[in-house]
C-alpha cells in the first residue's frame, strides 16, 4: 500500500487514442515530506506521517513547529498518517505524485462539501407528501416518526430528521489513475472525487482486489 496528499483542483475531460471520452478530477500533488515514521517497536504499527504545503510559523503552535523541527522542514498545513510498506523513506524526505503510474487503482478520501441545514428530503432522499386537496403546506415536512410498530410512541434511534448535512469524511473507492506528471506536479483520476475546488484530499492503494489495470493511451494535443 502507497500513499499521498494533494488538492482537489476541479474536473475536466481527456480522450483517448481510440475516442472514448473520460470525465477525469484534477488533484494538484506538490512533494510531500515525511513528518513522523510509525515503528512496530514504538507505536505497534507501520505508518508514515506526510505534510503538504508550507504553512507560515506564526501560525503554528509551539508543539507544531517542535515536531517539524525535527524532519528539519517548516509547518504544513495539510498533515495526515498513511500505511505506506511499497515506499522506503527516511524522515525529512520527499514523497512525490511519481509513486503511482497511470492504471494504478486508488480510494481517494475527502471532506465532503458542506450543504448547510437541509430538510430530511434533500438529506436522505425521503418521500415528499401527496400534493392534493387537504394535505396542506407540509409537503416537505419530515411527517409521522413514531410509526415502527408497538414502540408506546417513542422515536427510534438513527431516524431520518432535518439537521446539517455534508462536511463529512468520504471515501470514493475503485478510482483509476490515468495520468501522472511529475514535472508538473499533478494526477488525473477518472470520476469524481469528495470536496471542494481547492479542498485537500488523501490518494491510497485502493483496498479492492485489483490494484492496477492497463492504462489508457490519451490522444495528445497537436500544437498549432
Amino acid at each position: 500500500m502507497k500513499g499521498i496528499l494533494g488538492r482537489k483542483l476541479g474536473m475536466t475531460q481527456v480522450f483517448t487514442e481510440e475516442g472514448q471520452l473520460i470525465p477525469v478530477t484534477v488533484i494538484e500533488v506538490e512533494p510531500n515530506v515525511v513528518l513522523q515514521k510509525k515503528t512496530v517497536e514504538t507505536d505497534g504499527y507501520e505508518a508514515y506521517q506526510l505534510g503538504v504545503e508550507e504553512k507560515k510559523e506564526a501560525r503554528a503552535t509551539k508543539p507544531e513547529l517542535g515536531h517539524v523541527k525535527k524532519a528539519g522542514t517548516s509547518p504544513k498545513k495539510f498533515v495526515k498518517e498513511v500505511k505506506m510498506d511499497e515506499v522506503d523513506a527516511e524522515i525529512g524526505q520527499e514523497v512525490k505524485v511519481d509513486i503511482f503510474s497511470a492504471g494504478d487503482i486508488v480510494d481517494v478520501t475527502g471532506i465532503s462539501k458542506g450543504k448547510g441545514y437541509t430538510g430530511t428530503i434533500k438529506r436522505y432522499n425521503a418521500h415528499m407528501l401527496m400534493e392534493t386537496h387537504g394535505v396542506g403546506p407540509v409537503h416537505r415536512h419530515v411527517g409521522s416518526m413514531a410509526t415502527t410498530g408497538r414502540n408506546n410512541g417513542r422515536i427510534e434511534k438513527n431516524t431520518p430528521m432535518p439537521g446539517h448535512d455534508g462536511s463529512l469524511k468520504t471515501t470514493n473507492r475503485n478510482l483509476e489513475v490515468i495520468k501522472v506528471d511529475a514535472e508538473k506536479n499533478y494526477m488525473l483520476v477518472k470520476g469524481n472525487v469528495p470536496g471542494p475546488k481547492r479542498g485537500f484530499v488523501v490518494v491510497k492503494t485502493t483496498t479492492k482486489k485489483v490494484k492496477h489495470v492497463e492504462p489508457k493511451v490519451l490522444l495528445e494535443k497537436k500544437e498549432a
